[in-house]
């Protein structure tokens, strides 16, 4: 290899571990997001769940611009973490291939199954947090918007009737 492509190889294999550190975080924060969301689905479905969306319409009294804004901000690490997860997959698993294939041309097998280990597992650690962090996104913003849907419709008839 020239100097330029052993540059980039040695650049590249610096970004491994904090890829894989944000992948493990990833993970923890999708499983956090996933109690968060079971315990509140068993809160929805007990009839003791108290809307967030509500107290903060009731503290602030905001427009339903803002009530959009607060359900933007409530959802946005959910959908980074399902948009990112996916890539930092991706890039945990190419970045090990460059050794992995240095290791398939010296015919060293225990350096190429090392590399491929290290890139399936962290592409399919990132994956499982990206679906669960989407699982929850997807129906914790129909409930959201659910939630201001009937905001506004009791504001509208409060409206009406005053």
């Amino acid at each position: 290899m020239n100097i330029l492509e052993a540059g980039l190889y040695d650049l590249a294999h610096l970004f491994l571990v904090p890829v894989l550190v944000l992948i493990l975080a990833s993970l923890a924060y999708a499983f956090f997001a996933l109690g968060a969301f079971l315990v509140e689905a068993l809160q929805r479905r007990l009839g003791s769940y108290r809307s967030r969306l509500q107290a903060f319409q009731a503290r602030s009294g905001g427009s339903s611009d803002d009530l959009e804004l607060w359900i933007l901000k409530r959802l946005e690490w959910l959908r980074v973490t399902s948009r990112i997860a996916p890539m930092l997959g991706l890039v945990a698993t190419m970045i090990p291939m460059g050794p992995a294939l240095l290791a398939l041309t010296r015919n060293d097998a225990q350096g190429v199954g090392e590399n491929l280990v290290v890139a399936f597992s962290s592409v399919i650690l990132a994956l499982i947090a990206a679906s669960i962090t989407f699982l929850v996104l997807t129906i914790r913003r129909r409930w959201l918007l659910q939630e201001l849907r009937d905001i506004e419709r009791a504001r509208d008839a409060g409206g009406v009737a005053g």
